[in-house]
């Protein structure tokens, strides 16, 4: 059976601009965890920060960031779709992560683990929304969270809520919650900052080129904390 990524790839694909030539899909390499530390040692230390170096995390960290944000866990998910790290509302994962470094805009496919170039540039200025006051502009990892309405009518089971707005509204807010507290988590473990924040969404709505369907919703920025 089809992945709900893999049904939308083709449409995403679309999304994809002419001026992208200069970066590339990234490859992502397969996670991988080395420290100990347990989930009630992340949670004490889980904490907002928005002071963030623009050091650059690894491919590696890059990764494991990723996927425990809401990458593939296990293959045989509920209603046959494989599973991913965060809950999502009949395992419909509409949560889509466009990730803003510095040379560009990437799409995090989790089925592959690869990042797919958007557009090309430094828009990381974009994420935070205007008149927020944080020393983290610059920072290496921008997170950006958009919910594809569409994909609730993929959902494994049609529940009538599925189709309700205000049902819906409510079901993309909490699931990136769950997202973006697993990214919290796993900077917390691995010493990283991270800050969950508003976004310039009509900013980035247009320079993605979203359509209809697609909810600019949150960002998330990570990396290096700044030194008291």
């Amino acid at each position: 059976m089809k992945s709900r990524e893999s049904i939308n790839q083709t449409k995403k694909s679309t999304h994809v601009k002419d001026s992208v030539h200069n970066i590339s899909i990234v490859h992502l390499p397969e996670p991988k965890f080395e420290n100990d530390v347990t989930v009630y040692e992340a949670l004490k230390s889980r904490k907002t920060t928005r002071s963030i170096k623009d050091t650059e995390l690894s491919l590696q960290t890059l990764s494991n960031l990723l996927w425990s944000a809401n990458g593939i866990n296990r293959e045989n998910g509920p209603f046959g779709i494989p599973g991913k790290t965060a809950g999502s509302a009949s395992n419909s994962q509409e949560i889509d992560i466009y990730v803003v470094l510095k040379d560009g805009i990437y799409l995090y496919e989790s089925i592959d683990r690869k990042l797919t170039p958007v557009l090309e540039g430094d828009y990381r200025t974009l994420v935070i929304s205007p008149g927020q006051i944080a020393d983290a502009k610059h920072a290496p990892v921008h997170l950006v969270y958009v919910a594809d309405i569409d994909k609730f009518s993929k959902a494994g089971y049609q529940e009538p809520g599925l189709y309700t707005p205000e049902v819906q509204q409510s079901y993309y807010y909490v699931d990136t919650g769950l997202i973006a507290q697993n990214v919290y988590l796993y900077a917390a473990a691995e010493g990283l900052a991270a800050w969950f924040h508003n976004c310039n969404r009509n900013a980035l709505t247009e320079r993605i080129n979203l359509q209809s369907n697609q909810k600019v919703l949150f960002g998330q920025t990570i990396g290096y904390p700044q030194e008291d």
